[in-house]
């Protein structure tokens, strides 16, 4: 190895005659560089992105969501939410969540269609985002809600106004049959960083989003958190399986199935792509590998003539493409990270939030992407020393000297 390893150096290092070559196996190294780099940045996009989505996805809503397929809510909440948390291992906590579609009316003629969600505030446990208001405080009365901030805005609303909210309820009066109608103070705008959510959405304690619903000591739905989201399949396997088929259990993935599947073909068909990269830049190796063993060929034939074997002709060869293939996948993967950084450091790359859900690209690597970069494309640069080391090895020692 080690005077297949001093032949294969010299040729690659050394000699006036191999300016051509040296310039193919600078190209070679150079666009699989290119593709490694591009590999790592398109990966850590799409998993910084999902990443990112997921995370403030699941701060608006539950990791796995608990109801009565009935429609009559939950009459027994507590006794149900004490189950969930003692009965199944994984589960963090449960918090019971009163559920409608209202309309939001300002002090103008703006109105705007949301989500009424009614959430015990009192527990510790609240989301960073809540627990964090943009403006003002949690609500501490029936008559107090929480607007989002991409909805306040849409109603010119602010923290100390008031905004009345229709229920799609009836309600008998002497008038005939009615919508439902409360007026409430808003008494502090939350952003949870989702602009979906934060459009849509108004939140207030318990008590009074069962007064506006008419669901006295009832509840929507159960929202249950778990220690590691990721066993949400597992989990709510068994909830379907203790809790029998009145309750609907269902996950995280499932709300949100159409958007994963769609981020995880992408990443698959990127990365089959951008390795096309790769190939070709193996195929320069090819070339100049190739190339070398015809410029070459008389020295293989003395190396032959005095004892060299066919296998350590090979092993030399083998070794100049897979030099080539190191400093290449090396070179893209220092190219690659350090895009990533810069890029996370300086948020160089910004998107509208109404379209994106975030403000800049986030760009996550998650180290069995790297890997499986690395591996890809030291297997393709590998490959692409077969050809030439065999076409070396099976030079003849007759053919290569008989015109010296």
């Amino acid at each position: 190895m080690k005077f297949a390893w001093f032949i294969a150096r010299r040729y690659l290092a050394k000699g006036r005659k191999n300016s051509f070559i040296s310039i193919i196996s600078a190209v070679s190294i150079l666009g699989i560089a290119i593709g490694v780099a591009a590999l790592i940045i398109a990966l850590a996009l799409i998993n910084g992105f999902q990443g990112d989505i997921r995370d403030r996805i699941l701060n608006a809503s539950a990791h796995i969501m608990v109801s009565d397929r009935f429609g009559e809510g939950f009459a027994d909440f507590h006794a149900q939410k004490r189950r969930l948390e003692k009965e199944f291992p994984g589960v963090q906590a449960v918090m019971p969540v009163v559920y409608g579609t209202v309309l939001v009316k300002g002090g103008t003629r703006d109105v705007s269609g949301a989500v009424f969600r009614g959430l015990d505030l009192e527990r510790r446990d609240l989301e960073p985002w809540l627990a964090k208001l943009d403006f003002g405080r949690l609500p501490q009365g029936e008559r107090e809600v929480l607007l989002g901030r991409e909805l306040a805005l849409k109603l010119n609303l602010f923290a100390g106004d008031s905004c009345l909210v229709v229920s799609p309820q009836t309600s008998l009066s002497p008038l005939g049959v009615m919508p439902r109608f409360r007026k409430f103070h808003i008494s502090g705008i939350f952003r949870s960083g989702l602009f979906e959510f934060d459009s849509g959405t108004a939140i207030s304690g318990l008590a009074a989003a069962q007064k506006l619903f008419s669901l006295p000591g009832q509840v929507s739905y159960l929202q249950v958190n778990l220690r590691d989201i990721f066993s949400a399949e597992r989990v709510a396997d068994a909830m379907r399986e203790r809790l029998g088929a009145r309750y609907a259990v269902i996950t995280w993935m499932e709300l949100n199935q159409s958007l994963y599947s769609a981020l995880k073909l992408e990443k698959t068909v990127l990365f089959f792509t951008l390795a096309l990269i790769i190939v070709v830049a193996a195929l320069n190796i090819v070339a100049g590998l190739i190339l070398m063993v015809m410029q070459k060929i008389k020295d293989i034939g003395i190396l032959l003539s005095y004892g060299t074997t066919a296998a350590q002709i090979r092993r030399i060869f083998f070794l100049q493409g897979a030099v080539i293939g190191l400093l290449g996948t090396a070179l893209g993967c220092a190219l690659g990270l350090g895009f990533c950084f810069l890029a996370n450091r300086y948020e160089l790359i910004q998107v509208p939030p109404e379209i994106y859900q975030v403000r800049f690209v986030p760009f996550h690597i998650g180290w069995l992407d790297l890997a499986a970069v690395i591996a890809v494309s030291l297997l393709i640069s590998f490959l692409a020393t077969l050809i030439p080391s065999r076409k070396a090895a099976a030079v003849s020692v007759v053919d290569a000297v008989k015109y010296e």
